[in-house]
């Protein structure tokens, strides 16, 4: 005789849970409108059998839902992002393609300010939940969504007829929208950009908004809020503290320039200097946020092997090249070392961009406004 601990679990076990976890995260109750869509939307139809969930060692282990039920489970009704795709680049597992966390789905949508019979343009299909919870709210006439993956629009649309839903959702690059049905009264995306394609703009009515996660090749962190003029520029831009995804494919730097940044022959400028590497590259995302507007296209990460230095921050830009190295000693020294080459001083300029933000008085996300080439077309 099986039990209830044998036995694998159904949405009732985890919907009320995963809408309290939501709440938690907004800091307030789910409007009613969006509980109704989260309970007519089952998060675990529109996931694959295997996720990749975080091993607690910095990189992703597999949850097979054959396998671990119950841990798969756990995970479809849970706040968190979830890897529903992979690749492997030299032994290490790099995510493609994931499923967003439940409340930044719904703090966007808030954000988004949907109301009844609007229009709306999703942006990454993804597994097609997004586009679900909106169907349910809005009726699926009224939803576009459209995905860059073939693969994904196609297992999305299994998604969404197993669930019962059929939002319109296209195969294109995101970045070009979806001109047969505009314009429209939201365009939300699910990825994020460093910019924001003119033809997003083009395709949202006056008075209509775009919502998108933002990016820098610094910090992937903040979701920007746009709203849209007569003359379809924006006539605002404001970004709030929260999202943090991957970055729109037409937009994502070239892999092969950032492996290529040290060469034989190059011979680096020294330096030193008393701003700790941890101050713009550690915990505070006001200061990271801040430093990727600052400097654009300059991307960092940490050394911990000990190999150059016991603690190094490399710094390099989206061109290949330019690079910079900071060292720690591990002797809680008050200087450290610097290497600079190319033709730009990448530490001078993340420097400055510091210092610029700490005369300001640290201002957070959400003080800053849009850079302005993103409040007009193209």
């Amino acid at each position: 005789m099986s039990t209830a601990a044998d036995r694998e679990p159904t949405p009732v076990d985890g919907v009320d849970s995963l809408i309290d976890q939501v709440a938690e995260h907004l800091g307030h109750a789910v409007p009613p409108e969006w509980q109704a869509a989260l309970r007519a939307v089952p998060r675990h139809q529109f996931l694959p059998d295997r996720l990749w969930l975080r091993d607690g060692a910095g990189g992703y282990a597999v949850c097979d839902r054959v396998h671990e039920p119950h841990r798969w489970w756990a995970a479809a009704y849970s706040d968190m992002p979830l890897i529903t795709q992979v690749i492997s680049e030299d032994d290490t597992v790099v995510p493609t393609s994931s499923a967003s966390a439940p409340g930044t789905v719904i703090r966007t949508l808030e954000h988004a300010k949907v109301a009844d019979g609007m229009r709306v343009l999703e942006i990454g299909t993804g597994t097609g939940f997004h586009a679900a919870l909106l169907a349910a709210r809005l009726g699926e006439k009224n939803v576009t969504s459209v995905e860059v993956d073939a693969a994904l629009v196609e297992q999305a649309r299994a998604n969404l007829r197993r669930a019962g839903r059929a939002p319109a959702v296209h195969h294109t690059d995101g970045a070009l929208g979806w001109p047969p049905d505009a314009p429209y009264d939201r365009i939300i995306a699910t990825c994020a950009v460093r910019s924001v394609p003119p033809a997003w703009l083009e395709q949202t009515r006056p008075g209509g908004r775009v919502v998108t996660p933002w990016d820098s090749a610094w910090c992937a962190f903040g979701t920007l809020t746009l709203t849209v003029s007569d003359d379809g520029s924006a006539s605002d831009g404001s970004f709030a503290a929260f999202g943090s995804y991957m970055v729109m494919r037409g937009q994502r730097p070239d892999i092969e320039l950032h492996r290529d940044v040290l060469r034989a022959g190059q011979e680096p400028r020294s330096s030193t200097t008393r701003l700790s590497p941890w101050e713009v590259a550690g915990q505070d995302l006001n200061a990271q946020f801040a430093i990727g507007l600052a400097v654009p296209g300059v991307w960092h990460s940490w050394d911990t092997t000990g190999q150059a230095a016991p603690t190094r921050l490399w710094l390099a830009d989206d061109t290949g090249l330019s690079w910079a190295a900071v060292d720690y000693d591990g002797q809680q020294a008050q200087t450290f070392a610097v290497s600079q080459y190319g033709p730009r001083a990448l530490w001078d300029e993340v420097a400055h961009a510091h210092q610029q933000w700490v005369t300001a008085g640290r201002p957070t996300v959400a003080d800053h406004e849009a850079p302005a080439g993103t409040l007009r077309r193209g």
